[in-house]
């Protein structure tokens, strides 16, 4: 957990603390509610995360070369709303593929949309067409779980075998 992750915790739980002592049912619900979503969200970007950087180490074992870079507290847009999280960067010489992800931590940076928890985004230097966009949501199992939003609404679930075939495309 990064540093400001840990801040965001502690200030959620005093706010907690304070509605509870207020007798502010309403609140404490709502902040155990968010508590609970950025719980998902967290799982669901060190899943993320962890599963580019296992591939690329496999590419790796194999001779890819893929330097590696990891950076907490990043912000970046999406549409008109602020996402913060994480951006992790693979490189091969002068190529590189980014992954960030996150999701709004205040009202001022807006929603996701889409009724999603967090918000990532893949994209190769020079090549746009290669990126793609993705969404956490909640699944009927009650489990979040990414999807990519293609052209005109469709969700499909990120799978392993889309991250291994955007490990390819970086290593060429």
């Amino acid at each position: 957990m990064s540093e400001f992750d840990e801040e965001w915790a502690r200030v959620l739980a005093e706010a907690e603390q304070r509605a509870r002592a207020r007798g502010r049912g309403d609140v404490t619900e709502y902040l155990t509610l968010r508590q609970t979503n950025d719980f998902a969200r967290t799982a669901g970007a060190d899943w993320l995360f962890s599963t580019f950087i296992e591939h690329a180490g496999r590419a790796n074992r194999n001779g890819a070369s893929i330097r590696i870079e990891r950076r907490e507290a990043h912000c970046f847009s999406l549409g008109n709303s602020t996402m913060v999280g994480t951006l992790l960067t693979l490189h091969v010489g002068v190529r590189s593929l980014t992954v960030e992800a996150g999701w709004p931590r205040a009202p001022r940076d807006g929603i996701v949309r889409g009724g999603g928890l967090a918000s990532a985004r893949i994209r190769h230097f020079g090549r746009p067409k290669e990126g793609e966009e993705l969404l956490l949501v909640y699944t009927e199992d009650n489990r979040p779980h990414w999807f990519v939003l293609i052209q005109g609404g469709t969700r499909i679930r990120l799978l392993e075998e889309r991250v291994r075939h955007h490990i390819s495309k970086l290593i060429g």
